[in-house]
């Protein structure tokens, strides 16, 4: 049996990876700081098939505790949110670049043969477009003036509109946020590290993640998470921009799945992989999905007419890479999952701190 830590193992993605792994018989230790943010206060109730190491990924000493006896390493642990980053920075990039500096250095003279990291859809900025004419374009993006004006749309040098289409692999990174940035620079540690010293090394670029266990409170999570919050205490989700924007939703247990393949296929060492859903939805219907979903359709989504510094238009995933290197094929679709994640909703406490959000954002000029 192989003993594999997870990072951040208590959180979202890391409570769904646990027992992915569990149930295909590893063993499994947990390192997770509880951030409050995500966590609440709330005291971790121990998994019985996991054991935990309750500290920081920057804490060198109780790294290196959780690395003895560790034959392979899902690194999930990280700040996330585009939003936040923007001016929390320092805490940014704090846990997500020097955390994983620290973690790769405790693994210098360790035997552990694999390590598999989150990275984030959020690395492409804006998604890959064809033009009219039928040439890729990898590098387009929106300016501020363009989101003042409420042009969300993007456009050839020509002044044709650019079509959206899933993006693959091949797409050029383009660093919108500090998150993004903070990323990128976690999945480029890893993958140098993985060459320097032989350590199999893996990059999982996950899209926009959903089902149980989502911080309901934390404005900064994902956007079904906040609508969710916003539905449960009777107001309308938030939509910035007019909700035309498409983003691709693939459920928690289809990634899990994905890290589990990523350990185990020995073709997917050394590569940067895609893992979503391969659809695409436009948010304003998803918002409407959820609250029909929640049983209160009449709370329409509220269409904002603005944009967030660091927020693309459009990105959704091409999973061929997926499929060819890892044997990947996602189960759960958005529409039909909804009534779990409902379910799940209804039994936990959801604290509506989106407009808390918004003000700060508009606050510090980073709403246009």
């Amino acid at each position: 049996m192989e003993r594999i830590l997870v990072t951040g193992g208590c959180g979202f993605i890391g409570s769904h990876v646990m027992r992915e792994l569990v149930d295909h018989g590893y063993a499994v230790r947990l390192l997770d700081s509880f951030v409050e943010q995500v966590h609440g206060g709330s005291s971790y109730e121990a998994e019985p098939e996991a054991e935990l190491v309750n500290g920081d990924v920057r804490d060198r000493r109780m790294v290196e505790q959780a690395l003895e006896g560790v034959d392979a390493v899902i690194h999930l642990a990280a700040e996330v949110g585009v939003g936040q980053s923007m001016y929390e920075i320092a805490r940014y990039v704090g846990a997500n670049d020097l955390g994983t500096a620290v973690l790769l250095e405790a693994m210098i003279k360790k035997p552990i043969r694999r390590i598999v990291v989150a990275s984030s859809m959020s690395v492409y900025g804006e998604g890959l477009y064809i033009a009219p004419d039928g040439r890729r374009v990898g590098n387009a993006r929106r300016n501020g003036k363009q989101a003042k004006s409420g042009q969300w749309d993007l456009f050839a040098d020509d002044g044709e509109r650019l079509r959206p289409i899933p993006t693959d692999e091949e797409k050029p990174v383009d660093l919108a946020s500090i998150y993004a940035l903070t990323k990128f620079a976690q999945e480029r540690e890893v993958l140098i590290f993985g060459e320097a010293y032989g350590v199999d090394a893996v990059a999982l670029r996950l899209f926009n993640v959903f089902g149980a266990g989502q911080a309901l409170s934390n404005p900064y999570t994902g956007v079904l998470a906040n609508f969710a919050s916003r539905l449960a205490n009777g107001q309308s989700p938030m939509v910035f921009e007019d909700g035309e924007q498409r983003r691709d939703f693939v459920h928690v247990r289809d990634v899990a799945k994905a890290f589990r393949l990523a350990l185990e296929q020995p073709r997917a060492s050394g590569q940067v992989i895609n893992i979503g859903s391969g659809n695409a939805y436009a948010i304003k219907d998803v918002a409407s999905l959820l609250a029909e979903a929640m049983g209160v359709p009449e709370l329409k989504p509220d269409i904002l007419g603005k944009a967030r510094v660091g927020d693309i238009r459009n990105c959704f995933a091409d999973i061929g890479k997926a499929r060819e290197f890892l044997g990947f094929e996602p189960a759960h679709r958005l529409e039909d999952s909804l009534d779990e994640f409902v379910h799940w909703v209804r039994g936990s406490v959801a604290l509506d701190k989106g407009a808390e959000m918004k003000r700060e954002l508009e606050q510090l000029g980073l709403v246009s």
